[in-house]
């Protein structure tokens, strides 16, 4: 017998809304909704299923084929990349990619080496050599902020969505580096076992954004 359809979720605010907007297409959620401990949950009928885990999680369950789709943010896809679609922009979690620094700091000014601390080495990396500029990349795995104020970085690589923590913190935006926003991957499989299931449900999902935007 054939398993559910199954999509991996990363967990907290992408999966609120990816479970809002499964709800406005019709689906029943109410399990995700009450899901106390469990982590694989039907949705509807039972012929999708939903597995909530990390986001690096999500691309690994994706890439292995356990699960057929998965939505994560762009972010995630960026730094750990993978073989599997990017299907849909699903347009929630929106955010970027910036460069910040202390304020006032003339980040290009001189000819010294310069050290960025990230919790994304990969992304990072990508942005400067796109520069033609080498520099030195220290991972953070905390509050990557205090690397500047700490002196061991001239500038720091992250996630900014409001800019509030950067400037209770003294620093601000130098530069923008990509946006973000969730996305709908699939396993390279599943698009051939399982293409008209899948199809049905990026069908829908479109439907759903044509008309929000008509509204």
């Amino acid at each position: 017998m054939t398993r559910p359809l199954r999509i991996a979720l990363t967990k907290g605010r992408l999966e609120k809304d990816t479970v809002g907007m499964l709800e406005q297409l019709g689906y029943d959620c109410t399990q995700v909704r009450e899901k106390g401990r469990r982590l694989i949950l039907p949705i509807g009928d039972g012929s999708i299923e939903c597995v909530l885990a990390k986001a690096n999680d999500v691309i690994t369950y994706v890439e292995h084929g356990v699960c057929d789709l998965g939505v994560v943010g762009k972010d995630t896809i960026l730094e750990m990349q993978g073989k599997f679609y990017e299907l849909l922009d699903l347009g929630f979690g929106r955010c970027k990619f910036a460069l910040a620094v202390k304020k006032g700091t003339d980040f290009y000014s001189g000819y010294g080496v310069k050290t960025i601390a990230s919790k994304y080495p990969n992304v990072t990396r990508r942005f400067f050599e796109a520069k033609g500029m080498d520099v030195d990349i220290v991972k953070i795995e905390g509050s990557v902020e205090l690397a500047p104020l700490l002196e061991l970085s001239d500038g720091i690589v992250d996630i900014v969505e409001t800019g509030t923590t950067l400037k209770e913190n003294g620093l601000e935006v130098y530069e923008d580096v990509c946006p973000i926003s969730a996305r709908l991957i699939a396993n390279s499989v599943s698009m051939k076992l399982r293409q008209s299931e899948i199809e049905t449900l990026v069908t829908k999902i479109e439907r759903y954004f044509e008309n929000k935007e008509e509204t």
